[in-house]
């Protein structure tokens, strides 16, 4: 991720998010009746905040290291309980490594939201991860899907690289019904806004990279195949796609409503917060929470110590953890040469108990922990 633009969110956000929510049930076309409210889109508006701006699509991570934490992960008995996360498709091999019994995606873009309600929908029209990668790059869905089941990663890739786009007209209507269908209002405005992310993935295919606006892409910047690709520290290949296994835990979760995007800031007043009401409501504790690399931001815009409290209102337990990335070519202990990023792991009790002891003055204070 990179720079990051802080909105203020009022005090009065949730009744701010209620009239935008009915503003977009009342702007539904009228040759359509709306969906009956879900729990899902109950939750997503009730959860979310007021938006601010990112100058990135962030369709896909820059995260190149993002699965050397997959041994800490296990090592550590990160597992089941709630995970929280930011940003784009990332999650989803936390997740599937995870196993938690719900995720919420929390980013300050309201276009994060709608690019998961496109991953929603795409798993809700694919049976196996060969058919979800056909219709995300908007290739051919082979007609014998059955024997790409157990393909390697490597298989399918060398497949979608040696197929051509075809026409996605039906594809984008089959896509929008399925969005409707979750209840989530959506203006067409912010339909258009999902129709360009997903021509994105059509046109570049799997060789997609993170592009920040008006910044050429960063030499180091990975891209979607190099992503799916990537090993953790012993060697093994954990993408969710990597495993039919874990595709399919992450596709039976947004089956069951229970991967839900909120657009919130992580040092809100509201988001963070009503998430922590929702998992002490029902006696849920928290696993993991991957910030990306926000703290740095948090950091500059002096809004650190409310993510803090935020952070203090989750219900977690001894094994709970937070995933970070560190971006700036720092060498730290977890650090992989040829790697421009670092993702690293730290316990949560950790963070919280070093915080009220004074310890993180700054960002450099939070990497020399």
């Amino acid at each position: 991720m990179t720079r990051r633009i802080h909105v203020r969110t009022p005090s009065f956000v949730f009744v701010v998010c209620l009239l935008a929510a009915a503003a977009g049930w009342a702007a539904w076309p009228q040759s359509q009746p709306a969906p009956p409210r879900s729990e899902f889109a109950r939750l997503v508006v009730e959860l979310s905040e007021s938006g601010g701006h990112f100058d990135t699509d962030n369709l896909v991570s820059n995260e190149r290291s993002y699965l050397h934490v997959m041994p800490q992960l296990e090592e550590s008995g990160v597992t089941g309980g709630v995970y929280i996360g930011v940003g784009p498709e990332q999650n989803f091999s936390y997740i599937a490594r995870i196993r938690p019994s719900v995720a919420f995606i929390v980013d300050i873009r309201r276009d994060n939201l709608l690019l998961h309600l496109l991953f929603k929908a795409l798993f809700a029209s694919s049976r196996s991860r060969m058919e979800y990668l056909c219709l995300l790059t908007g290739r051919p869905v082979p007609e014998d899907l059955a024997r790409w089941r157990n393909a390697s990663i490597e298989k399918l890739i060398a497949s979608i690289d040696g197929a051509k786009p075809s026409g996605t007209p039906a594809l984008t209507r089959r896509l929008q019904d399925a969005i409707r269908r979750f209840g989530v209002p959506v203006s067409a405005e912010e339909f258009a806004t999902i129709d360009r992310f997903h021509a994105a993935f059509v046109d570049a295919g799997l060789s997609l990279q993170f592009r920040s606006f008006g910044r050429p892409p960063r030499s180091y910047y990975p891209n979607y195949r190099e992503l799916l690709l990537e090993t953790d520290r012993t060697g093994r290949k954990l993408s969710y796609l990597a495993s039919e296994n874990d595709f399919q835990f992450v596709r039976s979760l947004e089956a069951r409503d229970r991967v839900i995007p909120v657009v919130g800031d992580l040092s809100g007043t509201h988001a963070v917060a009503a998430i922590g009401r929702w998992m002490n409501q029902r006696n849920e504790r928290l696993s993991a929470f991957y910030v990306s690399n926000v703290e740095n931001y948090l950091f500059r815009d002096g809004s650190f110590r409310r993510y803090m409290e935020n952070l203090n209102r989750l219900p977690h337990t001894d094994r709970s953890v937070l995933i970070r990335s560190i971006f700036g070519g720092y060498s730290l202990p977890e650090s992989v040469p040829g790697y421009y990023s670092t993702s690293v792991i730290q316990d949560f009790d950790e963070l919280l108990t070093d915080f009220s002891a004074g310890k993180y003055r700054s960002y450099f204070d939070l990497l020399r922990r």
